[in-house]
């Protein structure tokens, strides 16, 4: 499951990056890094881009970055 796939409302657990180079860099460079917890706020209606919290901060990410970015279904306590 990818970061695209993630439903608004969803709090999902980073497993991978995938991509190389610049890209990676670039999404690792937003504080999404392996085992962080991200929560989807809002999808545009084209789905791009998509609005998530990170670290408590929100960000927008393309669609394009969003796929790259492999998630788990995390356990909120």
């Amino acid at each position: 499951m990818t970061l695209r796939d993630a439903q608004i409302g969803q709090t999902v657990k980073v497993i991978k990056l995938h991509g190389t180079g610049p890209v990676k860099r670039r999404i690792m460079d937003m504080g999404i890094t392996k085992g962080q917890l991200v929560q989807v706020i809002r999808v545009a209606p084209l789905g791009d881009p998509i609005e998530v919290t990170v670290r408590g901060y929100e960000l927008s990410i393309r669609k394009a970055d969003a796929e790259m970015i492999e998630v788990e279904m995390a356990e909120v306590a």
